[in-house]
């Protein structure tokens, strides 16, 4: 038996340097994290003692060019690890996470309060060479990254910095490690099949899967959206609508080692006073510094501004919503939160006979990776290979290769599909190797994932989709063009490297295809008859586009609002967080609410995430999408030549500009919330 080799330590071997899943031990991941922060300490030894003077080539680029295999290790074995710790962990992973994260923590502050280091960088922001301006904006964004992470501060500051952020980072993990059991630990299991009434023949077949393979009789239904959501929506049986909505917005709030209540409230003093400690007013004062929004004030009239445009209409949604239910079960009838869904639907059916069950045969998912494909071809003239070399962590994962309009190879694009143990809920977009240019010219292409949780197949049937989760795919495919036409010299600058209120605009502008009826006729076929989806529905899906759209705008500011009045405190945070919650976003909801819920313990956005202070970004982004789809919309949504303008002024560019001067260049202007408006149908055209 040959003795085992760490991958990490050499070589990958494989098609594009992929990672080798196959070859990786558990054991491997520390012994490569020591090694990782051994050589990235030796290079900085060697930066800070270099006796020649600082100048942006020995000093600025030396790590981000002089990637020869040597300390590029560390970013190599963290973004597995990581990756995996949100697609596949287990309870090895996790405790080895536990273990790492402070020792890696550590390790980023020594280096960001190293101050010979910063002296040196200081030094070359002050008297420089000549610049491009993509140099120029990574010299700004290192100088000002070692400010805002302490390097101005005294001894003492620095020391107090390095202990609020080893803590933040530790209850960071623990808060998503609390909210992923608890999404694991509820099970809903049904023996009697009268308790199915109303749920389609795709849920009955997904619940009876699960069932089976957690070896029980009957039906199990779960928190993971594909299983949650169509429960909520078409069970007749209420009591086990309750008893699915109350698991679900209760998760980490119960008296077990999972709840997150005490987390939070000290993730949001952590942050305040890291902020108050750099100088900062708030902890949003402090993000927002570093965004196209700017400061506090015009987050707010964003948020106002469309609860002023979106408000009368959301309340007029909810009331046909609340007199559809009084007909259907008398007058005495009250609304509660886990009817939502279910008289929604119903008044869908009744408005536009159109029901997300009829549309999944049209929506299986092999067809949908073929339209989603078809169309990046269409627009970009991209195309996708799938490679079975291609080592994956997972049976569900696949793996190709994508190659650019000239057929040279453009990136590796991973697509991880379905929900299952180890898996985070929700849809994400990451990356195994971002992209850069080396100093010898060789660009070196990015290796993209896309992970969502969609329906399952059965096996009675494939994997069946609604169109609300081809709309997660092509919001999640959004990010993943953005990672895979990166063309930068630098990688901390290429790909999603971009600022958060900017970063969703990729993303959420592919959304806009998935009601675009030239879209849907490219793919959308009958999996049995391979009859294509009727005009006539096809129609109606069209019509249908902006059933509940107020009400969905206004949940989204709501999330916003709370993200601010966590953010935007002065002062140390100890109040009832359901209370505090309920109050922070009163003016934007417009639904009962119940004492006994609360999102802020599962709202991974805000205290696990990237977005702390910065949710709105969806709905600054949104405005961005709206107005960008408009050109689209004018000269037509595939039309190459638009679509050739995004992708060289925007989806190339990352982060070498401020955002709004390489939106401007697409657009020609600024946006403003018209289109939004117009899109919405809160404004007439």
């Amino acid at each position: 038996m040959s003795e085992h080799k760490n991958p990490f330590l050499e070589p990958y071997n494989t098609p594009h340097d992929t990672v080798p899943f196959d070859r990786i031990r558990m054991e491997d991941y520390e012994e490569a994290f020591m090694e990782g922060i051994r050589r990235e300490n030796e290079q900085i030894e060697k930066t800070v003692n270099n006796p020649e003077k600082p100048t942006f080539d020995n000093t600025i680029i030396n790590k981000e060019e002089d990637r020869e295999g040597y300390y590029d290790l560390l970013s190599r074995v963290s973004a597995v690890f990581f990756n995996l710790m949100s697609a596949e962990t287990n309870d090895e992973m996790d405790a080895l996470a536990q273990k790492m994260q402070p020792i890696l923590t550590k390790h980023a502050n020594d280096i960001r309060l190293n101050k010979q280091l910063f002296e040196r960088i200081k030094a070359v922001h002050l008297h420089h060479r000549k610049l491009t301006p993509e140099e120029k904006r990574l010299l700004d964004d290192s100088y000002d990254g070692f400010v805002r992470s302490g390097a101005l501060l005294d001894e003492a500051g620095k020391e107090r910095l390095r202990q609020l952020t080893e803590e933040a980072s530790m209850l960071s993990l623990q808060f998503s490690q609390n909210l992923l059991k608890e999404n694991k630990a509820f099970t809903l299991h049904i023996t009697d099949e009268a308790q199915l009434d109303g749920l389609p023949d795709t849920a009955r077949e997904a619940a009876a899967l699960t069932a089976k393979e957690q070896g029980k009789e009957g039906w199990v239904f779960t928190l993971d959206y594909p299983s949650y959501t169509p429960f909520i929506t078409y069970s007749t049986q209420r009591e086990l609508r309750r008893r699915m909505y109350m698991a679900r917005n209760t998760e980490c709030t119960h008296d077990n080692a999972e709840n997150n209540m005490d987390i939070c409230k000290r993730l949001v003093n952590l942050r305040r006073e890291i902020a108050q400690l750099l100088g900062y007013k708030t902890y949003a004062d402090y993000v927002l510094k570093h965004r196209m929004a700017g400061n506090v004030r015009n987050v707010y009239k964003l948020l106002d501004d469309l609860i002023d445009a979106y408000k009368p209409a959301a309340v007029k949604e909810m009331e046909e919503v609340s007199k559809l239910a009084q007909r259907m079960e008398g007058k005495d009838f009250e609304l509660q939160p886990w009817d939502q869904s279910f008289y929604s639907h119903k008044l869908q059916l009744k408005k536009f006979k159109l029901d997300s069950e009829m549309l999944r045969p049209y929506l299986e998912l092999s067809k949908v990776i073929d339209g989603v494909f078809g169309l990046a071809n269409r627009l970009y003239g991209i195309t996708f290979k799938e490679n079975k070399e291609i080592p994956v962590y997972h049976p569900d994962v696949k793996a190709y290769e994508v190659l650019d309009k000239d057929g040279s190879y453009l990136a590796v694009f991973y697509a991880d599909f379905h929900p299952r143990k180890g898996k985070q809920g929700g849809a994400w977009m990451t990356e195994y190797q971002g992209q850069w240019i080396d100093r010898k010219g060789k660009n070196v292409r990015p290796h993209v994932s896309v992970v969502m949780n969609l329906t399952k197949p059965t096996d009675e049937k494939p994997a069946l989709l609604t169109l609300g989760e081809v709309e997660t795919f092509l919001h999640e495919f959004g990010h993943s063009l953005h990672g895979m036409f990166a063309n930068t010299r630098f990688e901390s600058l290429s790909g999603t490297n971009v600022w958060w209120d900017f970063v969703e605009l990729p993303s959420q502008f592919m959304e806009n295809y998935s009601v675009e009826k030239e879209f849907l006729r490219t793919f959308a076929s009958h999996y049995q008859t391979g009859e294509p989806l009727p005009d006539e529905l096809i129609g109606r899906i069209v019509k249908s586009r902006n059933f509940m759209a107020a009400s969905g705008c206004l949940r989204q500011v709501s999330f916003g609002l709370l993200d601010m009045a966590y953010y935007t405190r002065k002062k140390a945070f100890d109040e009832d967080i359901p209370a505090f919650e309920k109050r922070a976003w009163q003016k934007a909801v417009i639904t009962k609410q119940l004492p006994d819920t609360c999102m802020t313990v599962q709202f991974s956005h805000i205290m696990a995430g990237g977005y702390s202070a910065g949710y709105y970004s969806y709905k600054w982004a949104e405005v961005l999408d709206a107005d960008a789809f408009s050109v689209f919309k004018k000269h037509g949504i595939f039309d190459r030549k638009t679509a050739q303008s995004f992708r060289d002024n925007i989806l190339s560019k990352g982060g070498t500009e401020h955002p709004m001067t390489l939106y401007k260049r697409f657009r020609g202007s600024e946006p403003g919330i018209d289109a939004l408006l117009k899109r919405n149908g809160i404004k007439r055209r």
